[in-house]
């Protein structure tokens, strides 16, 4: 299939909405683009009333997310339309209805071939959003993961049969050493050790446990700096202020970390983000919950060839394989300690993780990931042509 020509509508968040999904739907749509030469695929961005007035080119189609029949005016639309392919991406809480069972309502009219991409797969999966993951699965032409556990997941609960299903990782952005030593200067981070964690700020992050850490590998590397940036999660804000933060400064202060911790309170950027990601001499992810099937961050990380210290959840260990010596239990402050201090008392060490990194992310920048992205779609659109003239 001859890739000019070839249109696929996009079902996400989108830009510039400030979401996780939002960002990699944009990148992913980019890469696509560039991989077709071909710029103009729509995007149906979900979205709230208050956010109509963001999406007004003629090639994005804003769906509110809580009117139920509008899924089904634009299965209509689509079928209409010349798209040869949609490209679902499928998150819990994007969708209206229980658990989002208002996609069925779009599935269950739409003729045309949908590949979903699952950016959130339970190894142990509850209801109700059980049964409407299965659903959407099986209304599905092709399913896409970027976590290789996923596949099993799925398979065994949901009885996907495994041909259904690709692996492709998660895009990151192509490294630049030149912005590396340009952030680094600007931020007066050239004579410092710099450990750097992003994500909206609550306690589910491990950074307490990190600090810990921190305070007795201090003394053996005096030049650490642990920079955590991102607000605090909006969730947070509402239910407790600042609270959570404050009693992270007072930690900090309590373990005379004063000098070895910065913290960036403030929404980031990705421009901004890949720049800090860059700049930082180990990335780390000490979270204590096990499940995390995906890391747009941690992707990050690894395609900008960072090395990265982590808790051993569910995308960690699927990126690092073959070196489990990056893995660390949460909470276990001894080892984390022992870990900081022997990367940076040992450059080889650090240098031979920053190598070994940077093998494994050239395969996740964006114009590899939007290459595969963009075969799969046409494998599958081919498939379900020839199953219809087959029908026919």
């Amino acid at each position: 299939m001859n890739p000019q020509g070839f249109q696929i509508a996009y079902v996400s968040t989108y830009v510039p909405k400030k979401c996780g999904l939002a960002t990699y739907t944009h990148h992913l749509r980019e890469a696509v683009s560039r991989s077709k030469g071909d710029a103009s695929d729509p995007v149906v961005a979900m979205c709230n009333t208050d956010e109509l007035d963001a999406y007004k080119e003629p090639w994005q189609l804003p769906l509110l997310k809580q009117e139920r029949e509008d899924y089904r005016l634009l299965a209509d639309t689509l079928n209409r339309s010349s798209i040869d392919v949609v490209s679902l991406q499928h998150e819990f809480g994007i969708f209206g209805g229980e658990a989002g069972d208002y996609l069925l309502e779009l599935l269950d009219r739409l003729k045309k071939p949908v590949v979903t991409t699952f950016h959130t797969v339970f190894e142990k999966p509850a209801e109700p959003y059980a049964s409407v993951q299965a659903a959407i699965a099986q209304r599905s032409d092709h399913i896409h993961v970027m976590n290789r556990k996923a596949i099993g997941y799925l398979h065994d609960h949901f009885r996907i049969p495994l041909e259904k299903i690709s692996f492709i990782p998660h895009g990151s952005p192509v490294p630049d050493r030149k912005e590396r030593h340009l952030t680094r200067r600007h931020f007066g981070w050239e004579h410092r050790k710099v450990l750097f964690q992003f994500g909206l700020l609550g306690r589910s992050k491990g950074v307490e446990s990190l600090l810990k850490a921190l305070s007795g590998a201090v003394r053996a590397v005096p030049e650490l700096l642990y920079v955590i940036a991102g607000q605090t999660h909006p969730e947070v804000k509402k239910h407790e202020g600042e609270a959570y933060r404050e009693e992270l400064t007072a930690m900090i202060a309590e373990l005379g970390l004063q000098h070895h911790v910065k913290m960036i309170d403030r929404y980031v950027p990705e421009d901004e983000l890949v720049s800090l990601i860059s700049a930082c001499d180990l990335y780390v992810t000490p979270y204590p919950g096990m499940q995390q099937i995906t890391s747009g961050t941690l992707a990050y990380a690894a395609g900008l060839g960072r090395p990265i210290l982590s808790t051993p959840y569910s995308y960690a260990k699927d990126l690092v394989q073959g070196r489990e010596e990056l893995l660390l239990p949460f909470g276990d402050t001894d080892a984390w300690s022992a870990k900081i201090i022997e990367l940076f008392s040992f450059p080889e060490m650090l240098a031979e993780c920053e190598r070994w990194m940077a093998d494994i992310g050239r395969s996740m920048q964006w114009p590899q990931v939007g290459a595969q992205y963009l075969g799969l779609l046409e494998r599958v659109a081919a498939r379900k042509e020839w199953s219809m003239a087959d029908v026919v």
